[in-house]
Parts: C-alpha cells; sequence; structure tokens
C-alpha cells in the first residue's frame, strides 16, 4: 500500500469499523481500492497517474455493478483526513445508517429472558 491507502486504511478501520471496508477488492476486471459491500461504496485512492477521462470506464463498470465511486487524490488524504473523514461520512450517510454489529457468543445468551 502506500503511504495515502495505509493512512485512508487507517482511517476507515478507526472511524467507520461497523461498516466493514474491505481493501484491494475485485470488481469485475478492476480492482478497488477500498470497498465496503453495505454501503455499495467504493473509494479509489488517485496519484499524478489518475485523470477523469483515463478513468471514465473503470468508474462506469462499477458504477453498473450498484457501488458509488468517491475518489480521492493521494495529496488530500494526506494533507486533509479530516475533510477526507468528513466526505465520507457524508457519503456514507447517504446511502444508509450503518448497520448494527452482530451479537457476540456470549451476548445472545445475555439478552435471553431467565426461566
Amino acid at each position: 500500500m502506500t503511504e495515502a491507502e495505509r493512512k485512508i486504511w487507517t482511517l476507515l478501520r478507526t472511524a467507520f469499523p461497523d461498516w466493514r471496508f474491505r481493501r484491494q477488492v475485485p470488481i469485475r476486471q478492476y480492482i478497488a481500492d477500498f470497498a465496503c459491500h453495505r454501503a455499495r461504496i467504493v473509494i479509489e485512492i488517485d496519484g499524478g497517474q489518475h485523470n477523469e477521462k483515463t478513468d471514465a470506464t473503470r468508474t462506469a463498470t462499477i458504477e453498473n455493478d450498484g457501488y458509488r465511486v468517491v475518489r480521492f487524490w493521494n495529496n488530500d488524504v494526506l494533507a486533509n483526513i479530516d475533510g477526507v473523514a468528513t466526505l465520507l461520512t457524508k457519503a456514507l450517510n447517504e446511502t444508509s445508517p450503518p448497520p448494527n454489529p452482530p451479537p457476540s457468543r456470549g451476548r445472545a445468551l445475555e439478552d435471553r429472558p431467565a426461566r
């Protein structure tokens, strides 16, 4: 992973743990940097080799599979992680509320009424 990808991965794992993001996710013939299947969001971290024209087919293919593609430049992630977190929060809130985490094995028994 690049430095920007490591930074966003840390953000996703700490600020959005209930969404269960995965990294290096195959979608059709592409590998998405990060994806959350529950929210149907793909996050791409782009360096200088990327631009709208060259990524248009990739984005369209991923979007046709029902995902929303959110792109950030490397320098935005490295210099403004708080702004990136704000935009991700907004994007996730537009999809649906965060899922409830599954109960732990012990909790399921605790929730049962006493006999």
